[in-house]
């Protein structure tokens, strides 16, 4: 494959953004692409595998490039995948050669699987022989997963509409409205994006609002919504039927669930901003259902979000299970009597997952409610990525 500066360039100067700006990879690749409308396919292609590749394996990169300098990160990275470097001077000091024989010698597995040290030993500890084949399915790449709209369309229509774009999927068993593309393939250009005929989300995602057992006519709180992904799977399952209150503590973050709403054709949702505690008790016992998908480490997302590793630590993690029990300890007070919660996570660590849940039980608050089931989803058991769902009861 060959290589060319603007593209390597483009690599460079994301990286330089990620690392030394503390900026979001998707944002990042998303601005530096937009830089740019000339590129076609296979250029954008190019730069955001490369970037996302480069950090996921940062920290074994960085072991191996001569320097700390990005272009000789993307010139280890090349190497390692058994390509040949131009001779341009931004690649002077890399040996092909040197590179792989040093890899061949490193054991460490934190070094090998590229993660910092607190995290496999955290790991370790709390997922014992599961966590090494989860580290290795979550350095993978994520796959493209639909969620057709069933408001709009069936998926078995929507699979045919889009093999006529020449987009090939194929329907995945136990999950009734996923779409798994067969290559990887920018969706939202389409017109069925546009037309609102399905959403990009991950198929362990969808499990959350299958689990909530929505009716149409329904009232239904989604409490922690950010942009609204789960709160438009309810609308579809309530065909549209009923009340669906989407709440975020991040007023910004529910414009754009407005927004895809009204893509979806969507009437029932509504947003509201969580500003105080307040909010919380006015809403007291209104919901038929309620959803806390709650913040979290994110851990269980690492396919597609690979440069959340370097941005946690053992005090953000601290920090976010504190934020957890606080939510557990308000919301639910939101449920009628006889109503069903959900429990939800993007993580794999019992102690945002579980061990949250059996706390909860053990508090005065939770002596009103019962563990129905709980699924503890880990990415090298499903090939998606690592979620928790717990379904509770509140007692009559």
């Amino acid at each position: 494959m060959k290589l060319f500066p603007n593209t390597v360039n483009a690599v460079v100067k994301a990286l330089e953004e990620i690392f030394d700006n503390n900026h979001y990879a998707d944002k990042v690749i998303e601005k530096v692409l937009r830089s740019n409308p000339k590129w076609g396919a296979r250029d954008r292609a190019f730069i955001a595998e490369s970037v996302y590749e480069i950090v996921r394996w940062k920290r074994l990169i960085e072991k191996l490039s001569p320097s700390n300098d990005y272009y000789h990160w993307f010139g280890t990275y090349w190497v390692l995948h058994d390509r040949v470097l131009p001779d341009w001077r931004e690649f002077k000091g890399i040996n092909g050669e040197r590179i792989r024989q040093h890899r061949s010698k490193i054991e460490d597995r934190a070094v090998l699987q590229s993660i910092p040290d607190w995290l496999d030993e955290m790991g370790a500890a709390q997922l014992g022989d599961s966590w090494e084949p989860e580290l290795a399915s979550l350095n993978e790449q994520a796959q493209v997963v639909l969620r057709a709209n069933t408001l709009k369309t069936p998926r078995t229509e929507l699979k045919i509409k889009l093999e006529e774009l020449e987009i090939k999927a194929y329907i995945p068993k136990e999950y009734p409205d996923a779409l798994v593309l067969l290559k990887r393939k920018n969706v939202f250009r389409t017109p069925l994006f546009k037309e609102g005929l399905f959403e990009v989300q991950d198929a362990s995602s969808q499990m959350v609002a299958a689990a909530l057992e929505v009716e149409p006519g329904m009232r239904v709180i989604d409490a922690c919504s950010g942009a609204g992904g789960k709160a438009l799977h309810l609308a579809a399952l309530m065909e549209n039927k009923g009340r669906i209150l989407a709440m975020d503590t991040e007023a910004w973050k529910l414009k754009n669930a407005k927004l895809r709403a009204r893509r979806a054709g969507i009437s029932i949702m509504e947003t509201k901003a969580i500003e105080s505690s307040k909010t919380i008790k006015r809403l007291h016992e209104s919901a038929d259902r309620l959803l806390l998908d709650v913040p979290c480490s994110g851990l269980g997302v690492l396919k597609r979000n690979p440069d959340t590793k370097w941005k946690l630590n053992p005090e953000s993690i601290a920090k976010v299970e504190s934020l957890q029990k606080e939510i557990l300890f308000q919301y639910p007070s939101m449920l009628k009597p006889g109503g069903i919660m959900i429990y939800a996570t993007c993580s794999i660590l019992p102690s945002e997952n579980h061990k949250q849940v059996e706390a909860f039980l053990n508090s005065e608050n939770g002596q009103q409610f019962e563990l129905m089931e709980e699924t503890q989803v880990l990415s090298h058991e499903s090939g998606f990525d690592g979620f928790y769902i717990a379904k509770l009861r509140k007692k009559k």
